[in-house]
């Protein structure tokens, strides 16, 4: 059953109750219907007014639901609790006039915490700058080899309002968490969680680093069994020394080299867990090989290391590890190969959509033609370019911000070719590939880790995947 349906016969916090839902789109629209089922009285305010949204609309008015359409600004008179889309930004007017009216906010989150009943599946929670979906869905893998009943659910397609009202029933939920969803969800406690790495991202939005890495700490707030952090980024530590915990609940790190006591590693090409053993200061437990990770690129075995964390705090054992890392295959545009073509393999890292993440890609391989470029999002390239210039053959830029990356190679790696494509239409990424096979030799990897975002030239960064191996197979052809 979907979040649509829901009905209730028990009396409903919610009845009678004056409530502002912002923003229609994936997540406003289901927490209409689910507040509107339970008896508030909804009024859905959204800044746009297209056909999508006059759609979306319709369909809740018919329901009896408010709908103001070109107008997210204003409070509605009355409103008693916002229920906010996790994109809006924390400084708009409708959440100033929130605060100054002492009505709290919360997001689809945690509305969906809120909803559950009393014997609901436990959340292991994952947030990060990068690998968060890839980690979800290798701990769902690992879970569903354990014979557990789960999903993997939140920022990851499948709402939270589904997963948690819906009829089918589950014993632990893989949660993948938003800074932004992370931000309006205050009374939020996983069972375990983990902070996969931190790097500047969406500052626009939140503002600071500071308050970007308070987002992401939340998601340790009351964790029962474990926080896990990563080793090799300081950052990650100092969250879980922050986070205010239950009694019992413990540091857990994940690291690509040989683990201490209460971590979890890698010795000899075995994934190995030195955490949740008996003696963990003498004894390790074997979990799976390196080999059994898909694709084996060095963060992507961090991925496994950190799901691998979770899925043990849950109690999992070590043979579901490793075949739940077996079967598991990633999604599309995540260093996946798309092809060789005269000696030069062609990969298409289109999800790269930051410097973190592209930095992660370039390190996977010794002598790369990069193609970048795209929307910066108020991001500086000179870190990554230094210590990724001695893998870069080439490189060929296109998009809006590519000037940035272009002048970051001038400073420090002012020796490797740059082709810079000026061009904005849908044949841009064809003579991108073009412009790579001219400077590719055999043993190079053509690699499309952008560093940006996509929507200067296309819909996402699916689009953008699609149209580089679009090019590399008519290239090939």
């Amino acid at each position: 059953m979907g979040s649509g349906q829901v009905t209730s016969s028990v009396p409903s916090e919610f009845q009678g109750k004056h409530v502002t839902v912002a923003g229609l789109g994936v997540s406003g629209v289901p927490a209409a219907k689910v507040l509107h089922a339970r008896g508030a009285v909804v009024t859905v305010v959204n800044d746009g007014d297209d056909a999508r949204a006059r759609e979306q609309a319709a369909e809740l008015e018919a329901l009896g639901v408010t709908v103001r359409l070109g107008d997210g600004a204003t409070l509605p008179e009355g409103t008693e609790l916002i229920v906010t889309a996790p994109g809006w930004k924390p400084d708009k007017p409708l959440f100033l006039a929130a605060a100054k009216a002492d009505v709290p906010v919360w997001g689809d989150v945690e509305l969906a915490w809120r909803l559950r009943g009393p014997d609901a599946a436990p959340w292991l929670a994952v947030t990060g700058t990068n690998g968060k979906t890839t980690t979800v869905q290798m701990l769902a893998s690992i879970l569903a080899a354990a014979g557990l009943r789960t999903a993997a659910v939140g920022n990851i397609g499948v709402s939270l309002l589904d997963a948690v009202l819906g009829e089918e029933e589950y014993d632990v939920l893989a949660v993948e968490l938003s800074s932004y969803q992370l931000h309006w969800a205050p009374s939020l406690r996983a069972h375990s969680a983990a902070v996969l790495n931190l790097a500047p991202d969406h500052l626009d939005w939140h503002g600071s680093m500071e308050a970007y890495a308070a987002d992401k700490g939340r998601i340790y707030a009351g964790n029962r069994v474990a926080c896990v952090y990563n080793v090799a980024d300081k950052l990650t530590e100092d969250l879980v020394r922050e986070a205010d915990v239950e009694e019992g609940c413990r540091a857990v790190g994940f690291t690509l080299g040989t683990p201490g006591p209460s971590q979890l590693g890698v010795v000899d090409g075995i994934l190995v867990d030195r955490a949740f053993v008996e003696n963990r200061h003498k004894s390790a437990q074997e979990l799976a090989e390196v080999s059994d990770v898909n694709p084996p690129a060095p963060h992507n075995i961090a991925n496994a290391l950190a799901a691998a964390a979770l899925a043990r705090a849950y109690g999992v054992p070590a043979t579901a590890v490793r075949d739940g890392l077996r079967a598991f295959r990633p999604d599309a545009h995540r260093i996946a190969h798309i092809a060789d073509i005269d000696g030069v393999a062609y990969v298409d890292d289109s999800k790269a959509t930051n410097t973190h993440a592209t930095e992660a890609s370039l390190a996977s391989y010794e002598s790369i033609v990069w193609i970048a470029g795209g929307l910066a999002k108020g991001a500086t390239f000179d870190e990554l370019v230094a210590k990724s210039a001695k893998r870069l053959r080439a490189a060929v830029l296109i998009g809006a911000d590519r000037a940035l990356i272009r002048e970051a190679l001038a400073r420090h790696a002012p020796e490797v070719p740059v082709v810079d494509l000026e061009r904005t239409d849908t044949g841009a990424m064809l003579q991108a590939v073009t412009e790579a096979k001219r400077l590719a030799r055999p043993g190079d990897t053509v690699l499309l880790a952008p560093a940006c975002a996509s929507m200067d030239m296309f819909t996402n960064y699916n689009q953008r995947g699609d149209a580089f191996a679009a090019a590399v197979r008519e290239l090939g052809a």
